[in-house]
């Protein structure tokens, strides 16, 4: 059977040659689970043509999404902020929605999914939730700290966990969640570690970075397994 293209969502635009980059971690954990990685540039003005190439898609980390896109305001903590990167994801998350293609997000991609279905994020952990869970070390290094999976939720019966140890690197998180998203898993201090949609057949964000556990953790690898399993269930029905 053919393998499963993936579309990954670059970076911005940076350097001092302009590149469009990515962690390889994201298309070494595409590959182990036996898709095809397609890097699809931050550029707007190629939605249509970029997911008609792909089967699934995953938004991954980054900077920051600029506040205006969700009423807030510039935080001194923001970072990598990148206005075409923005429009590109936002409108490429849309359209991916709307033809039900199978969506995983992660850290970044998460909060921005939430800003496109009308959430809105917290502008910076510390200044909401204290400091008795840190979400990221100095050097936007990440770390490990636990979070609870609501029992019930897709993600809990896809991981086989309830608890889980993650990696993370992000001091925002979603606040208002948006259309047709819950809710389903929690670091200690509150902020939402993940969500599902209630609408959508396969649509799940995660704060934390699965990618950089996966290649060690069997559990977290079955995250990535689930998105490649959406569209060879589809072609082989």
């Amino acid at each position: 059977m053919r393998r499963p293209l993936v579309g990954i969502s670059s970076y911005g635009r940076a350097g001092e040659r302009q590149t469009f980059s990515l962690p390889c971690e994201y298309v070494d954990v595409v590959r182990l689970a036996g898709g095809v990685p397609i890097v699809l540039p931050a550029v707007e003005g190629e939605i249509p043509e970029a997911l008609d190439a792909v089967e699934a898609l995953i938004l991954p980390g980054g900077g920051d999404i600029d506040p205006a896109h969700y009423g807030g305001v510039r935080h001194e903590a923001n970072y990598g902020i990148s206005a075409e990167r923005d429009g590109f994801e936002m409108a490429l998350a849309r359209v991916a929605l709307a033809r039900s293609m199978p969506v995983l997000c992660i850290c970044r991609g998460m909060q921005l999914v939430n800003v496109a279905l009308g959430g809105d994020l917290v502008a910076h952990i510390p200044d909401h939730y204290g400091n008795g869970v840190i979400h990221r070390n100095e050097g936007l290094k990440p770390v490990q700290h636990d979070v609870s999976i609501e029992p019930a939720s897709r993600l809990a019966g896809l991981l086989g966990a309830t608890e889980l140890s993650v990696h993370s690197v992000h001091h925002q998180a979603v606040g208002r969640l948006g259309k047709g998203l819950r809710p389903v898993a929690w670091a200690s201090d509150g902020v939402i570690e993940a969500f599902e949609s209630t609408q959508h057949p396969f649509l799940i964000g995660v704060q934390w970075h699965p990618e950089l556990a996966a290649l060690g953790d069997a559990r977290q690898r079955r995250l990535f397994d689930a998105l490649l399993a959406r569209p060879a269930a589809a072609r082989s029905a």
